[in-house]
């Protein structure tokens, strides 16, 4: 019995795409309730052997040509079929068609808040240079960006972030898959003016100049990989 064969089975069993971390845990926990030794010489495999073993899989099955092809999405992994099937595939389970894409002020939002989250609104309205409002909801509605809590900044603005739901949208493994798209990286939040906007729209909490100040001044915005949304959104489905 080899190692390759039972994560297939697996994945092949299960209805749900399973982590790297979740397929060690169910090695890990045969092994220690079974009393057979073939079962036990599983119990301690490392995430990087199953991990090995997934990309090995995923090899094979894009050389064999076939319909389906193994996949990372989201950091977990599930067999896919081909887009090309997909009229089929969906008489035959009743789907609907997908959402409608991203309209572009959605779209331009969305690889705003991939490229630079954790953001507030008025980080977000000091690149675009017009109001996210109702960006934000659709983005919400659709389960693409979340809530991450709130910002060490006067009146304390949510801050925003993608969701997995982002990552099976555009079928990426992790956020380091993005492409490049360097201007975002380039562009530069003026932290006062951004700080200043969220005062303005919570006036009723009151902040003297100097406390707006100082917290411009510890304001500092995480970076992930770069990204290029657009040409994603062009090509999913």
């Amino acid at each position: 019995m080899e190692l390759r064969s039972i994560i297939e089975s697996l994945l092949f069993s299960y209805s749900s795409p399973l982590s790297v971390e979740e397929i060690r845990k169910i090695l890990h926990a045969v092994g220690t309730e079974s009393e057979e030794l073939a079962l036990k010489t599983f119990q301690n495999v490392k995430g990087e052997q199953i991990e090995q073993e997934l990309r090995f899989l995923q090899e094979e099955y894009e050389q064999l040509n076939r319909s389906w092809r193994l996949a990372c999405v989201a950091e977990s992994w599930q067999f896919v079929s081909l887009p090309e099937y997909a009229p089929w595939i969906r008489f035959l389970t009743g789907e609907k068609p997908r959402p409608p894409r991203l309209t572009p002020p959605a779209l331009e939002t969305l690889a705003i808040v991939a490229y630079r989250q954790p953001m507030t609104r008025s980080e977000m309205e000091d690149i675009r240079g017009v109001s996210v409002d109702g960006v934000i909801g659709t983005l919400l509605e659709r389960k693409l960006v979340c809530q991450l809590g709130k910002a060490d900044l006067p009146g304390r603005p949510t801050l925003y972030g993608t969701t997995p739901e982002f990552l099976q949208y555009f079928g990426l493994s992790s956020l380091d898959e993005l492409p490049n798209a360097s201007e975002l990286r380039r562009y530069a939040i003026n932290p006062l003016q951004t700080v200043g906007k969220e005062v303005e729209k919570q006036t009723e909490e009151g902040s003297r100049p100097e406390e707006v100040e100082a917290a411009a001044g510890q304001r500092e915005l995480p970076l992930t990989e770069d990204a290029n949304l657009e040409n994603l959104n062009n090509t999913h489905e």
